[in-house]
């Protein structure tokens, strides 16, 4: 572990760095991250006993103002092609003073979305992480809770982001008819609605969709972590496979920085290949591993998932025994399963 009083003078890669994450963040060098995948602390539901620590905030509008901050910092840090994958969840309040009337909800994660919006930045997705095995609630005057936001967010308008890697079995089947491409915009139709012209065009060619498959949706079955470290708030090592494969370059320029993309998919027999990944700059340069951070790293999952699908990874944590408690856990992964 590199002691927050150290000034790493390289990216210090594959290390847990021990501070105050705003502290840390501005040590790195700018546009030096390809994705960045952490979930902060909620809105006084933790208490991890140390000194500074954010998500003990007074109220729900400091608590916000804290993680734009450290969201200020990670936009400097990361790459104009990169993305953030933020986890974060709700509180309810229990006095008017943290910010919401007792009994409601503190709207903590669509507070920050705004505040986020606000300071520049996208917002592309609010991916609904759906928990089948969440914990009961005995309340008697509401629905118990059973899932979370995590929010897709880009500074820039078109970033890196690898849709074949991650797409999934189309479930519908051609219907022996031939639709016909709409050429005019319904009078119904707003300004800001989509169209499907595309998914006509390949129905009349006799495809249900792409022919690796369809693009994953919004919600994510996935059950919560069932990691039995000291840490006691973990998300599992499932969920972030979609954000790592789909927005940290498997492979990147060691000279300009770029990440190599996909070309399109080849047919072998019957079957549809994902394109080869192939440098998008020329400059004949040898490539390295994409780089994810992960600001808030508590137990370590961002760290092993990186590890498990050849990404290099970078994390912060505030407390020291949940630092050496990760960097453990990821020589363990590394012990018992090899790089993918």
């Amino acid at each position: 572990m590199i002691n927050k009083q150290q000034q790493p003078r390289r990216l210090p890669l594959g290390q847990v760095l021990v501070g105050d994450a705003l502290e840390q963040l501005r040590r790195l060098p700018a546009a030096s991250i390809d994705c960045v995948v952490s979930s902060p602390p909620y809105m006084n539901l933790r208490n991890y006993h140390m000194a500074g620590q954010l998500g003990l905030e007074a109220n729900v509008g400091e608590w916000v103002q804290h993680l734009v901050e450290v969201l200020d910092e990670v936009g400097r840090v990361l790459k104009p092609t990169g993305s953030v994958w933020l986890n974060v969840g709700d509180s309810y309040s229990r006095h008017q003073k943290f910010g919401a009337p007792p009994k409601g909800l503190l709207l903590a994660p669509e507070r920050l979305a705004v505040a986020l919006a606000d300071r520049g930045w996208r917002v592309r997705n609010k991916v609904v992480w759906h928990k089948p095995n969440g914990r009961p609630a005995s309340v008697r005057d509401r629905l118990a809770c059973s899932w979370e936001p995590i929010y897709l967010l880009t500074r820039s308008r078109f970033p890196y982001f690898d849709l074949d890697s991650i797409r999934v079995p189309h479930r519908s089947k051609t219907k022996g008819y031939t639709p016909k491409v709409p050429t005019d915009v319904p009078d119904w139709q707003g300004p800001l609605a989509g169209r499907n012209d595309g998914l006509a065009k390949l129905r009349i060619e006799g495809r249900v969709g792409h022919v690796l498959g369809g693009n994953p949706r919004d919600v994510w079955k996935i059950s919560a972590s069932n990691y039995r470290g000291a840490h006691f708030a973990t998300f599992p090592e499932k969920l972030l496979a979609r954000p790592l494969l789909a927005t940290c370059p498997e492979r990147v320029c060691t000279k300009c920085e770029l990440p190599w993309r996909r070309g399109l998919p080849r047919t072998v027999g019957r079957l549809a290949v994902i394109g080869e990944l192939a440098a998008s700059c020329t400059c004949r340069a040898a490539f390295k591993p994409g780089v994810v951070l992960d600001p808030f790293i508590g137990a370590g999952t961002t760290a092993v998932a990186a590890q498990r699908l050849g990404r290099d990874w970078i994390g912060i944590e505030l407390n020291p025994d949940f630092a050496a408690q990760a960097e453990e856990r990821v020589a363990q992964a590394a012990r018992a399963s090899p790089v993918a």
